[in-house]
């Protein structure tokens, strides 16, 4: 069955950006220090970014919700989405544009009622074509699949083919985002494949100089999507 997708249901009224859903997809590392995470976040967005996941599996309650506040407010000055992983109250604490959920971190229907019909939700479909269709009848906004390449992120994961990226799209209506290990190296198969978002930790938050790696992405989505 092929479900539209609610930012095409949705139409002009998309208060929270879900037509945006296309481009960089930046995802924060774990790092306790604040100001190293918002002066490369914000290195990030002036490249050009306008998508951010805020992912931090390591600090405690405060400290997130201090994070989370911080990047809100850069996402707010350059325009940009928020999403938060894993943490539906996290996102309504810090006022952010939605929220990201992997399998094991909750039911999407429960997400879904909680964040109500405003915020964006997204889903992570691993290697599943069947995991994204049940994701799109829970009413998801996008849909990730992965890992492509080796991740230090998730070492062990397993790989998955880039064949779902146009057929989850396909199926769905939904935008799909691509994810683990992607470089600027590796990732134009990916988008030939038919990724609307490429998620990126390292290759944005380790390079030298994060604003250029931002710009060399946005500039292999102009040169190799329609």
């Amino acid at each position: 069955m092929v479900t539209m997708s609610r930012s095409a249901a949705s139409g002009a009224n998309d208060p929270w950006g879900r037509g945006r859903l296309r481009g960089l997809y930046a995802i924060t590392p774990d790092w306790p220090d604040s100001r190293r995470l918002l002066d490369a976040t914000e290195a990030i967005l002036a490249g050009g970014c306008r998508i951010l996941q805020y992912r931090n599996k390591a600090a405690g309650d405060c400290h997130r919700q201090e994070q989370a506040v911080a990047l809100r407010g850069l996402t707010r000055r350059y325009g940009a989405l928020l999403l938060i992983n894993d943490d539906v109250d996290l996102c309504l604490y810090s006022e952010a544009d939605g929220v990201h959920l992997g399998e094991e971190d909750g039911a999407l229907a429960a997400a879904r009622d909680r964040l109500g019909a405003g915020r964006i939700l997204g889903a992570s479909c691993y290697q599943s074509l069947d995991l994204a269709r049940g994701a799109a009848d829970a009413g998801v906004d996008y849909v990730a699949f992965g890992s492509f390449y080796s991740s230090s992120t998730k070492p062990l994961a397993r790989r998955a083919d880039p064949g779902l990226l146009a057929a989850a799209r396909d199926e769905t209506g939904l935008p799909v985002c691509g994810i683990g290990g992607i470089t600027l190296d590796n990732a134009p198969p990916l988008l030939r494949a038919g990724a609307d978002m490429l998620a990126v930790i390292a290759a944005l938050y380790e390079a030298a100089d994060p604003r250029l790696a931002a710009e060399r992405f946005i500039q292999l989505f102009e040169e190799e999507t329609p």
